[in-house]
Formats: C-alpha cells, sequence, structure tokens
C-alpha cells in the first residue's frame, strides 16, 4: 500500500571519524550553503579542505543539485565536479574529510529519540518558523514556471520585453487555473499573476514600491521582511519575494544593468539605477539571514532651494547666505550622517554656480544631477574579475585637475583623495564642495584630518590642519533628527587654530531643539549668532550685500 505521508528531505553528514548527524530539512527551503565555520554558512564542516564558502545544495522540486564555488573540489560519487550539476538523492557527496548525503524519504522523519540534539537544534536553524502559506504558494508557482519557461535560458537584457512578459503570464495564467495548483482565496489572479511576472522578469515586489514617489528608501531586509521609509519614517510593508533564489535573482539583474558583479566570492555591491536611485547588496556568507538589498531613491526632479524651505530644514537668512557663500567662491564642506541629506544639500548649492564655469564632479556612483551644460561627470569603477582596472574617487580626483576645472565637486570623501580635495581647493580651484560623514562640525574636521592621513605623505598633525583652516571657507552640518525630519543643524566657519593646535570653530547659525510634539517630530528654531564670517567684505566687494546688511 503506498503511504500518502508527504516527501522528507534530510541532509546526512558524516564526520571524519565516522559518526553521522542527520539534520531535516525545511519542505521550503530552497538552497543551504556548505563550508568552515568561519564562513557563517548554512551547514560548518570543521577540518581541513573546507573553505569558509565551499558549495551550495540547492532543492528544486524533485531536483537536488551542488553548486560548487569556483576553486573549491567536490567528489560526487567518486568524480570531481565544477560549477552547478544535479545529483542522485543518496549520491555520497564528498567536501574535505567530511561525505554528506541528501535523503529523501516516503514518510516522517525517525523519532526525536533517534535525532541528537544537535540535530534538533540544527533542524530548528534549517527549517524556522512555519511561513504564510501564500508565500509557499508563490513558491510552487515560480518553480513550475521555471519548469515550463526556462527563464535561466533567455538572456532577459536582449530578449523583447513586451513579448516576454506576455509569454510569461499567459503560462502563469494557465498555472493558476489548474486544479493542483488553484488561487488561494484572497488572492486575485491578475495582481497575482502581475506580482509573478515582476519577480521573474522585473524587479519583484520592490517595482511597485520604486514607481511610488513618496518612498524615498526600500531596505529589503531578507526575502521575508521588506520596509521602506515614506516621510522620514520606516514602515514595514506586506510585499515579500517568494524565496531567497528570487531576491538573489533581482539583485543579479539589477547590479549587470550597471555593469557591476556580486557573487559569493565578492558578495557585497554599491551600484545604480538608471533613475540614479543609490543600490547597495549583500550576499550569504555575509548576510547571514540571506541576500539584502537597499535603495536609496531621489527624487526624479531635484529638490530646489525652495522646497527644503518648505520642509523647514532651514530658514530664509541661512538660505541667502549660502547662495551667496557659492557665488563668492568658498569651499564648502557638507557634513552629516547616513541618509541626512549631504547630496540633496550638495546638488541644491551646486544650482547657485555661474552657468559659465566649467565643473568636474567625482562620485563612487553618479547621484549628483546638476543643471548646468558645462558639466563633467566622472564615475569610479572596481576592479575586474582579474583584480585590475579599478579608478578610485583619488585617481579621477588627480585627473581633474588635469581637466582645466573652475570648481571640483566630489561626491564625498572617505579616503586618501581628502588631501587630494583640500590641495585643489587651495590651489586655484575655490567654490569647491564635497561631502563627509559626521555628527558635528568639529568631528567632521578630525575626521578630515585621519582621512589625510591615509595618504600617507608623511605629513604633521599641525601641518594637515593649517591645510584645513586655509582650504575649508564653511562647514554646514545636516542631520536627520527624531520624527525623520532633517535639519541643517550648523553653518559653521573655521576661524584658525588655538596655540594647542585646536581647531578653532565658530557657529553662524545654529538650529536650536525645544522639544518634541505630540507625533514625536522633534521641534526647534533657526539661531543666528551673532558672528560674522571673516568674507563678509568679499560678500561686499561683489555687490552681494549691500553694506550695513550683513547677513
Amino acid at each position: 500500500m503506498t503511504s500518502n505521508a508527504p516527501t522528507v528531505t534530510v541532509l546526512r553528514v558524516v564526520d571524519p571519524k565516522n559518526v553521522p548527524t542527520t539534520y531535516p530539512i525545511d519542505p521550503g527551503r530552497q538552497n543551504l550553503s556548505v563550508g568552515s565555520p568561519q564562513g557563517g554558512c548554512n551547514v560548518k564542516l570543521g577540518g581541513r579542505g573546507v573553505a569558509p564558502y565551499h558549495a551550495d545544495l540547492k532543492f528544486i522540486g524533485p531536483k537536488v543539485l551542488v553548486r560548487v564555488e569556483a576553486g573549491q573540489l567536490v567528489l560526487v560519487d567518486g568524480r570531481a565536479v565544477a560549477g552547478l550539476v544535479e545529483i542522485a538523492p543518496g549520491a555520497p557527496i564528498k567536501i574535505g574529510d567530511f561525505t554528506l548525503y541528501v535523503e529523501r524519504f516516503s514518510q516522517e522523519l525517525p523519532s526525536a529519540a533517534t535525532v541528537s540534539p544537535a540535530a534538533a537544534a540544527a533542524a530548528m536553524a534549517l527549517g524556522g518558523d512555519a511561513e504564510d502559506p501564500n508565500r509557499k504558494y508563490r513558491r510552487d508557482v515560480h518553480r513550475k514556471l521555471i519548469d515550463e519557461l526556462d527563464l535561466r535560458r533567455h538572456d532577459i537584457t536582449k530578449a523583447d520585453q513586451g513579448e516576454l512578459r506576455l509569454q510569461v503570464e499567459a503560462i502563469l495564467h494557465q498555472i493558476v487555473r489548474r486544479p493542483e495548483t488553484q488561487l488561494p482565496s484572497g488572492l486575485k489572479a491578475a495582481q497575482f499573476v502581475k506580482e509573478m511576472a515582476d519577480e521573474c522578469l522585473g524587479l519583484g515586489p520592490i517595482e511597485d514600491l520604486l514607481r511610488d514617489r513618496d518612498v524615498s528608501e526600500i531596505m529589503v531586509v531578507d526575502a521575508e521582511h521588506i520596509y521602506i521609509e515614506v516621510r522620514g519614517r520606516l514602515v514595514r510593508v506586506p510585499q515579500s519575494f517568494s524565496s531567497d533564489d528570487a531576491l538573489e535573482t533581482v539583485i543579479q539583474r539589477i547590479v549587470r544593468s550597471v555593469g557591476r558583479r556580486v557573487d559569493r566570492s565578492q558578495p557585497m555591491v554599491d551600484a545604480r539605477l538608471k533613475d540614479g536611485s543609490r543600490v547597495n547588496a549583500v550576499l550569504p556568507p555575509l548576510a547571514l539571514r540571506g541576500p539584502c538589498l537597499t535603495i536609496r531613491r531621489f527624487p526624479h526632479n531635484p529638490l530646489q532651494m525652495s522646497d527644503v524651505l518648505g520642509l523647514g530644514s532651514l530658514d530664509e537668512r541661512m538660505a541667502r547666505f549660502l547662495q551667496r557663500a557659492v557665488q563668492s567662491r568658498q569651499n564648502i564642506l557638507i557634513s552629516g550622517g547616513t541618509g541626512s541629506g549631504k547630496t540633496t544639500l550638495l546638488n541644491i548649492l551646486s544650482s547657485y554656480i555661474d552657468p559659465a564655469e566649467r565643473i568636474i564632479t567625482v562620485e563612487d556612483a553618479a547621484e549628483l544631477k546638476l543643471l548646468q551644460s558645462h558639466v563633467v561627470s566622472l564615475e569610479t569603477r572596481p576592479a575586474n574579475l582579474e583584480g585590475k582596472g579599478e579608478y578610485t574617487i583619488r585617481d579621477l580626483v588627480r585627473n581633474a585637475l588635469r581637466m582645466r576645472p573652475d570648481r571640483i565637486i566630489v561626491g564625498e570623501c572617505r579616503g586618501p583623495e581628502a588631501l587630494d580635495m583640500l590641495q585643489a581647493m587651495n590651489t586655484g580651484h575655490a567654490g569647491s564642495m564635497t561631502t563627509l560623514h559626521a555628527n558635528a562640525p568639529t568631528e567632521a574636521l578630525s575626521r578630515l584630518e585621519t582621512l589625510v592621513l591615509f595618504a600617507d605623505q608623511g605629513l604633521s598633525s599641525r601641518a594637515i590642519r593649517e591645510q584645513i583652516v586655509h582650504s575649508i571657507g564653511l562647514i554646514v552640518q545636516q542631520s536627520r533628527l527624531q520624527g525623520g525630519v532633517r535639519r541643517i543643524t550648523h553653518i559653521s566657519e573655521i576661524v584658525g587654530i588655538d596655540r594647542q593646535g585646536a581647531f578653532v570653530v565658530e557657529d553662524i547659525f545654529r538650529f536650536v531643539k525645544t522639544g518634541v510634539d505630540k507625533d514625536g517630530v522633534l521641534q526647534g528654531r533657526f539661531q543666528l549668532t551673532g558672528h560674522l564670517p571673516s568674507f563678509l567684505t568679499d560678500l561686499i566687494t561683489l555687490g552681494l550685500v549691500k553694506d550695513g546688511e550683513y547677513l
């Protein structure tokens, strides 16, 4: 009599002392990474001949596949295999001194008494909590779609997108009408088919989020958890990916479209979408919960000063002062934390540069959208597979100096290019601007000094500080405060260095906190300190302010 019990998959690992351990595998799991304890993989094998990230075991429907990391040795049935290969259930898989067996039974697992406590703990780690049945249904449909239309064989970047989508949607409609894969109650066929087609051909559940102009950031923690930032607040959305593999496919689709690379040997990448959005992705083994993705979006129409005034990021006196500082060619350092709005403010200030000037921009990922026509935009490039062809921010800043710039704008200083930027500011390229990660003006100067030391030119601390004082005119501190609001908290001038060698910084404007409203949003007011900038005479001479008007 045939058993009606579900098929159960287990992984049996036999160690060098011939001691077996059984790991039950959750029915919904599609991937297990295998490596040494240092690699953070799902299955950890301690011993000789095991790399931190050695191989993947993949479960696609009834098939079992092994994907071998480049340069690693895996034997299946005594034969060395490479790349992605299908294996027979029960075939011995030799990795280092360990032998692994993937076995499937049409019966329940052995009783708990036959499973060691270590195996039970591993089963919890591999299985996890019960999942949403709709998500399991999505994954089953995704597998059937792959079986009927092998998307891996389609070059999606070259295929006619409209024709391919129609083909995919037609197959999906057929699948959801079959008795064995009938659409669950509560799901609408048209919406479900659209979402699945987006996942297979586009960007999956984040496709619609990218169309929503109110969403400024999309954070995919793992396949099941997606958060967005709307008006400064983080919100979890109900959308999810059907599996880790589906999420990783979307990540690969994004990075390939911009000529970047991410895989298990190079599991982190920075890139940008065609609309200028900044993308960061991290894959296992670095990302322990599965692939994760962060997309920072920028408005289709760059914000203007009037927009940030309306948002309360600064007041009219500060806006007027910053405009005059740019027009009088003051070197400006914009400081702030992640997501505080540094790049947005840099873009706004750049709009005040005279269109007759030649501007060179240097960025890791091109985000600036300058309105002037005479702009040369340079973007870094990572090394290729052979480790060659890398061009860093420092390489581009040095090259920019040979391009006859009137002003140089560096998207962010984060390394030894800080020295080249300071020298550019102090040698005929007045009015240049850059950003830097720091929480206060004084911290920004300390960090800038540290970055210059990375250039390893043997400069003394005093020499570096003097260079900074002579190069930086203003520090504009941008902060993201409680409740998600963004404010310019300081506009400060570096006055000099005191007898002890410390920077002397004077605030011209500052934001004074006064409390929190009923919605938890921090409140405050902008204050003019009374300090007059040393370049006030320049503003008067250029006719930017009237004598006696000051600020």
